[in-house]
């Protein structure tokens, strides 16, 4: 198929390259060249703006876009209303709010134009392995991009979940059990490195994807990744949040489901974030007051 691509970083330039090695044929667009001229490298058709992408693509016209959430995607949506035409089909990749997708999903369906939310998952290592996708929005515009997503996803790894919003809110929810597998992880290890004894932190995540019950992709990770470096010690514990955890803690408020888990990994990520906790110097000091517990003072 003929579809444009929006948003060339990591996530975006090598769907680019995964639908080019499945013999689609790829009009590309990011504000930055170098990006640009990496897919065009590979095969890819390159675009000056927008406007020039869209008219490259024939109709019905098919834009994907990888752009961050928010204002980013706001302002191309904006853009791609003045060129996109009735019957054309706009893609959302990226990890929209599903309520700003649904809004968005409206104005579009008013113009004549399809919009499809696209939750997607796989990294950096969709290249190789293929892009799970959960899509949303009206079935026949999921059924005539079919054959993108059989190229993008693995076997079996994409589906058409629902009307609009229905695919960015599964990836929201997606992202907010990725936060609590994590921290689970993440604490588990801490553990081990803390003990008595002398773990090797590989040869034991190695160990558990051999037929335990917690093996996992991300276990594999976790030996990856203390093969790099044994005790991590170039990595500072500062864990940044996307957005999607906060959406699937506030979802989960909205509709009374307790969700403590989750909602805990997250305060976690707030937490690495500081450098000395107040919290905990009142804690110490409210011991201290008490109990008569011993406090470290500063030096």
């Amino acid at each position: 198929m003929n579809l444009g691509m929006i948003g060339l970083g990591k996530m975006g330039s090598n769907m680019t390259r995964r639908l080019l090695n499945g013999n689609h044929s790829v009009v590309v667009y990011d504000p930055n060249p170098d990006a640009v001229k990496i897919c065009v490298d590979a095969g890819a058709i390159a675009s000056s703006s927008v406007a020039d992408m869209t008219r490259k693509l024939t109709a019905p016209r098919v834009v994907w876009m990888m752009v961050p959430a928010g204002d980013p995607v706001e302002m191309t949506v904006e853009d791609l209303m003045i060129s996109l035409d009735p019957g054309d089909i706009l893609i959302d990749g990226g990890n929209s709010y599903f309520k700003d997708t649904c809004k968005r999903a409206d104005e579009s369906a008013l113009k004549g134009i399809h919009y499809l939310d696209a939750g997607t998952s796989g990294g950096v290592w969709g290249l190789q392995n293929g892009y799970c996708l959960m899509v949303g929005g009206p079935k026949e515009a999921f059924d005539y991009v079919e054959p993108i997503l059989k190229t993008l996803a693995p076997p079996d790894g994409y589906a058409y979940v629902g009307a609009s919003g229905a695919g960015h809110y599964s990836k929201m929810v997606h992202n907010g059990i990725e936060y609590g597998m994590l921290q689970a992880y993440g604490e588990g290890f801490e553990i081990l490195h803390a003990s008595d004894y002398n773990y090797d932190l590989q040869q034991l995540a190695h160990l558990w994807n051999q037929g335990s019950v917690i093996r996992s992709w991300l276990l594999e990770l976790a030996e990856e990744a203390f093969e790099k470096e044994k005790d991590l010690a170039s990595i500072e514990g500062y864990i940044a949040d996307s957005g999607e955890g906060r959406w699937t803690v506030e979802e989960a408020i909205e509709l009374n489901v307790p969700a403590p888990v989750l909602t805990l990994s997250l305060l976690e990520r707030f937490a690495s974030r500081q450098k000395e906790s107040f919290s905990a110097k009142v804690i110490a000091a409210l011991r201290n007051e008490f109990g008569g517990h011993a406090v470290k003072k500063r030096e």
